[in-house]
């Protein structure tokens, strides 16, 4: 990837059911500046058995498949540069989303073995975050390579530690190099650190430093209601402040190829470089030894000191005076 950084805003199940609300947290995204909106698009019916726990909690956010396509729709109408990911747990879901055009996809860890679904998910041939976090290294290559078997899609790595909150001494950042050095692929880091803490900010700061590609942070449309999935998501004007701040940090980070000395730079070097000067009078004729010579800063430029060495056992012709810059025709 290039020198910027890809912020994707995790709506998750903020929404709390409520499409209104989910357009807000889109307009919080949209404004900020987020690369991607990610939708969690998913069928109750297809992804839980009856009995689970959480099965009566699902149908009270379950977001109708007519939601989801309006949804869409307004991320076309109202932030035409903002990309939609999906991630999706099941093969209807999938389905449903190619029929309304999204542009990634992404693949929870929990179904890295999962081959019917990361099959169907390759099969679309569109780029796929795969969440890696509470996974193998095995579970990994697996799932690569049901991917690379069906595809060419583009596959990035998404690593985040699966606890919301998550306490710093679990961030683990370090592993996130030695993905990146197994699989060579561009990589993402997913936080999850308490929406309150500054932590929040500085985690993925240092992230960046580290080379990450990719940011997933989750967002809300009010925190303080404390609904479905807000213990790391930023309320809209705080999300602002984290795309702001990831802007900055990419500027800061810059490309890793040389690049022509500015104006700024330059007038340093002439400021800070030191020249060669005479370290006392010279008179005419003097055969120059290193003792004669020295390196200090000047108003006017001489010779570097890197020149010394072909200085020394030339003669002087004529009398220098101490702190004199050196220059070509000063020596034969």
């Amino acid at each position: 990837m290039g020198g910027s950084v890809y912020v994707i805003a995790e709506m998750a199940c903020s929404h709390d059911g409520d499409p209104g609300l989910a357009r807000t947290i889109i307009d919080g995204a949209g404004r900020a500046g987020a690369d991607a909106i990610q939708f969690q698009v998913w069928s109750r019916a297809d992804l839980l058995v009856p009995h689970h726990r959480d099965y009566d909690k699902l149908g009270k956010i379950e977001l109708s498949r007519s939601d989801w396509a309006g949804l869409a729709k307004y991320v076309r109408d109202t932030y035409p540069r903002m990309h939609i990911v999906a991630c999706v747990y099941e093969r209807g879901s999938v389905e449903f989303c190619e029929s309304i055009g999204i542009d990634a996809y992404k693949l929870h860890s929990g179904d890295l073995d999962n081959p019917q679904l990361v099959k169907c998910v390759a099969a679309t041939g569109r780029r796929i975050d795969l969440s890696v976090g509470a996974s193998t290294v095995e579970e990994i290559q697996a799932a690569i390579g049901w991917i690379r078997a069906l595809s060419a899609s583009p596959i990035w790595l998404m690593y985040g530690y699966q606890d919301f909150p998550t306490r710093i001494d679990d961030v683990h950042l370090s592993y996130m190099q030695k993905l990146r050095a197994l699989f060579e692929l561009p990589l993402g880091y997913q936080d999850h650190s308490a929406a309150e803490s500054e932590a929040g900010f500085w985690l993925p700061a240092a992230a960046i430093g580290m080379g990450v590609d990719i940011l997933e942070k989750h967002i809300t449309h009010d925190r303080a209601r404390k609904g479905v999935d807000h213990e790391a998501a930023l309320n809209p004007d705080e999300f602002a402040r984290f795309v702001e701040m990831v802007r900055s940090m990419e500027r800061a980070r810059g490309v890793s190829t040389p690049k022509p000395f500015s104006p700024e730079q330059l007038r340093y070097r002439k400021h800070a470089r030191k020249s060669i000067v005479t370290s006392r009078s010279l008179p005419a004729g003097t055969v120059l030894c290193e003792s004669d010579l020295a390196a200090l800063r000047t108003e006017e430029p001489g010779l570097p000191p890197v020149e010394v060495g072909r200085l020394v056992g030339k003669k002087v012709i004529r009398a220098l005076p101490q702190y004199h810059p050196i220059r070509e025709s000063d020596v034969q």
